[in-house]
């Protein structure tokens, strides 16, 4: 069994709507399925016992070993706590090579899953060994090393929860929500909105200290210390039990409280200064310490934070209880988990030492044992939710402290001995203010209920009804694609919208060309959705972008369906057939939001059938509304788009509205056939986002589709009195729509200069000049640079192989080069001829066309 080329599939795909990973898996010998392999599956349960059940993957009616690798992938990371459900095995064309697919929730994750899982299976056929723990701890391990932690995790759901879109922007916890001009942005519980200056007013405590008593809250009083002597002074001046801290310190790291003695301070003291150079000693408020959590104006949560302590049971030594309560699975290393382990270093210690303790002491059965005096859950404390016990007047002084500091997402810190009274009843006070706060506490509290802090954020981020969205376009199909992606651009940029688009030339924002080269893939998409000055997007979706990594987005509002024909690219990445094709156009189509619109070639059979695909409504258009899926779609008041006479006609039950093809000069007052097939998905696709019409007539009558704004999509040159046609088109579609446009155009001789991409099966090759020899005269063959795996001279003997018996080609020309080529075909124009380039190195040779009209 040989695993290969692995992919990482990061939005909707092929095989499901969810994250997965993808495999090429090769089992080379037969005798790899398990009913060839007895005693394997007993074997392999052996070693994995909650692998789950076995399925036959093909007509032989046995698992193969990639079906079991598919299982024990999947099995893995379920066993590791991963929510995984989704896995799938699919043969190839090729005997014994399967395409294996495992959804993932971590990239990193599941990636070792598969690594695991392929060692499982060799152990169980090799009678090998095979560390279950030890496997399923390095997932877990790595889970939760790379997933987002409890305060993130709890926002990034809230925002899932209310149709929000997110994307991790760094392994840490850096996330935006929303995409383009309605993007947000987060890092842990800070929001693109909390002030640095804040952020900085709170990490200086005796700053915030002073702040918050000008607001008149109360607070401790205390001062600046810069050695150890100077701590012990200013406890003096206090003269009562104090608080030693890190002025810039948090997560409670450094903090000592309720200490008296000359010793207990100057320990103090140098833990401090470990960690901050300025430490602060202040007046320690007695009762418990408790965590308001504002949000905005709005108190949302409250906790009462208890120290880290054990219960004696009067046989087991201080530490032993510790290792004990540190095995509570809630509790870890980090803050990925709900609860931290408890941890032993000189605080711990010095605090045992207070109550007559040491590490290694056996407390009497019922004694409550006390590690730390401050309670933060980093250190090992737990939580009592108090949200409901909360006084207005406490609730109050909180949201003033946050105010104060400037903090939109704020931890205040207060002691007292209840909630239900207000500060000054109590001797009670705000001692510290944080920003990022920790939100466990809140969410899953060791006592009470957890609170919707994440929703509570969310909120202050996005109004009521706000997903964060932006128009989104996404188009597909065979031929047509970049021009329709353009003139949809076109028409939402005329409605005011800053557009930003990607095709197989480039990501455009606002107009501007910002990346080059073939940018039809996910990740330029990405790119757009990320820029903060896009208000709307559309989307070129190629199929090897799809197959690379799947969608850039979880749903689009229109998916436009140019057509599939006869396909292109066949027999690439296990894309064989025209039905392999459609089925994986179609991904934009089952992606369409409930509120979208697909908008469907129904003249092209494949495409009309997606249609039952789409979550949304859809739109037919094609040149004949007679066709029985147009009519029926009309009939039942439903949208349809069609050219009648010299007219585009929009209807949709009683709603009709007529544009003059005269008004719409891509099409040439409608000659050209497929151009009016573009103008009529990208007028579908305006109407679906609400664009009012007489903004979509004014963008159809300004749409220039010239080399400059459209390059490679029917660009016509007159050269000493020939016209000229620059075109990308690269496949037997493509082609005879060009050949259709041709022989509407006047012309005394016409002339064609091609050359034919490498990686396309043999019989596309032949059938293009197979196309061209019933329309032209002359035929001049180009090898150009890149033959994509093919011989020298393969290409163009399949070319000429395509001319054989040719009913109207009576001259062919073999030239190596693409500019040579060109410049041998214009030497023989006449006036009147017409000549099509289909061009390979579309910037180049249009720059070399441009050249040669010019007369350089």
């Amino acid at each position: 069994m040989e695993v290969s080329r692995i992919r990482a599939l990061r939005g909707p795909n092929l095989w499901c709507r969810h994250t997965a990973i993808e495999a090429i898996v090769a089992c080379s010998d037969k005798s790899l399925r398990l009913a060839e392999l007895p005693g394997f599956e007993d074997r392999l349960r052996g070693r994995f016992p909650g692998i789950g059940p076995l399925r036959p993957d093909d007509e032989a009616g046995s698992p193969s070993m990639a079906h079991v690798l598919e299982v024990a992938a999947l099995g893995l990371q379920a066993a590791a706590g991963c929510p995984v459900t989704f896995s799938n095995t699919a043969p190839t064309l090729e005997p014994g090579t399967y395409q294996v697919v495992v959804q993932y929730s971590e990239e990193e994750v599941g990636r070792l899953a598969f690594n695991l899982a392929e060692q499982l299976c060799i152990a169980a056929r090799d009678d090998l060994p095979f560390d279950l723990d030890d496997a399923l701890h390095r997932l877990r391990e790595l889970d939760e090393d790379v997933r987002l932690g409890p305060s993130t995790g709890s926002i990034v759901y809230a925002a899932v929860a209310r149709g929000i879109p997110y994307r991790r922007l760094t392994q840490g916890s850096m996330v935006q929500f929303g995409w383009g001009s309605k993007q947000r942005r987060i890092q842990a519980a800070e929001t693109d909105m909390t002030s640095a200056v804040s952020e900085s007013i709170a990490q200086d405590k005796e700053l915030t200290k002073s702040l918050l008593h000008a607001a008149g809250v109360p607070v401790p009083m205390g001062r600046s210390v810069s050695s150890a002597e100077e701590a012990w002074a200013a406890a003096q001046e206090i003269n009562g039990p104090v608080v030693v801290k890190p002025r810039d310190g948090n997560q409670g790291k450094g903090v000592a409280v309720r200490i008296r003695t000359r010793e207990e301070v100057m320990t103090a003291y140098e833990v401090a200064a470990d960690i901050s150079s300025d430490v602060l000693v202040e007046r320690y408020i007695p009762g418990h310490d408790f965590r308001l959590l504002v949000v905005g104006k709005h108190l949302v949560a409250a906790a009462r934070r208890d120290p880290p302590q054990v219960i004696g049971d009067g046989v087991h030594t201080v530490r032993q209880l510790v290792e004990e309560v540190n095995r509570d699975p809630r509790r870890g290393e980090g803050h990925a988990t709900s609860l931290t382990k408890i941890r032993f270093d000189d605080i711990a210690l010095a605090t045992l030492a207070k109550q007559g303790l040491s590490a290694d002491a056996v407390p009497a059965k019922g004694t409550r044992v006390v590690l730390r005096n401050n309670a933060n859950l980093s250190t090992g404390g737990s939580a009592t939710d108090v949200t409901d016990d909360v006084h207005p007047d406490i609730a109050a002084r909180a949201v003033a402290a946050a105010q104060m500091v400037g903090l939109d997402i704020c931890g205040v810190d207060a002691v007292c001995e209840t909630m239900l009274k207000p500060f000054e009843e109590q001797a009670g006070g705000i001692v510290e203010v944080n920003a990022a706060p920790g939100l466990r506490m809140h969410l899953q509290p060791s006592y009470g209920k957890g609170r919707a802090v994440g929703e509570a954020i969310i909120s202050t981020m996005f109004a009521d009804g706000d997903d964060g969205r932006i128009p989104v376009v996404a188009v597909s199909g065979t031929n047509g694609k970049t021009t329709t992606v353009r003139l949809i651009t076109h028409i939402l940029a005329s409605n005011g919208l800053r557009m930003g688009m990607t095709g197989t030339d480039g990501v455009y924002i606002q107009g501007e060309r910002i990346d080059t080269g073939d940018c039809s893939g996910p990740r330029s998409a990405r790119n757009v959705l990320l820029h903060p000055d896009v208000d709307a997007a559309v989307f070129e979706t190629a199929r090897g972008g799809l197959l690379r990594e799947g969608l850039a987005f979880d749903r689009c509002d229109v998916a436009v369906v140019t057509n599939v024909g006869e396909g292109d690219h066949l027999g690439l990445s296990y894309i064989s057939t025209v039905e392999d094709l459609a089925v994986l156009k179609s991904v934009i189509v089952q992606n369409v939001a409930p509120h979208g619109m697909a908008v469907l070639n129904a003249a092209d059979e494949m495409v009309a059938r997606m249609a039952d695909a789409c979550p949304g409504t859809v739109t037919f258009f094609a040149h004949d509304a007679g066709l029985p899926t147009m009519a029926l779609h009309r009939a039942q008041g439903r949208r349809v788009v069609f050219v009648e006479g010299d007219q585009i006609v929009a209807t949709e039950g009683d709603t009709e509205v007529r544009i003059p093809l005269a008004d719409i000069p891509l099409t040439r007052n409608g000659s050209i056939g497929f151009q009016v097939e573009n103008a009529m998905s990208s007028i579908a696709a305006a109407w679906a986002l609400g664009i009012d019409w007489a903004v979509i007539r004014r963008a159809l009558a300004t749409f220039v589709n010239d080399a400059a704004t459209a390059p490679g999509r029917f660009n016509v040159f007159d050269f000493k009195g020939a016209t000229l046609i620059a075109d990308y088109g690269h496949n037997p579609d493509a082609i005879q729509a060009l050949c259709n446009a041709v022989e509407t155009m006047p012309s005394k001789r016409r002339v064609v200069v091609i050359s034919g991409a490498g990686d396309r099966r043999d019989e596309d090759i032949r059938k293009q000049t197979q196309i061209l020899g019933g329309v032209f005269d002359e035929v001049v063959l180009y090898q150009d640079q890149c033959q994509r795996g093919r011989e020298d001279g393969e290409v163009l003997a399949l070319l000429r192989e395509g001319l054989q018996g040719a009913q109207r080609t009576s001259h062919v020309e073999e030239i190596r080069g693409e500019f040579v080529a060109i410049d041998t075909a214009l030497s023989h124009l006449q006036p009147g001829d017409l000549c099509l380039i289909l061009i390979d190195q579309v910037e180049e040779a249009l720059d070399h066309i441009a050249k040669r009209v010019a007369g350089n």
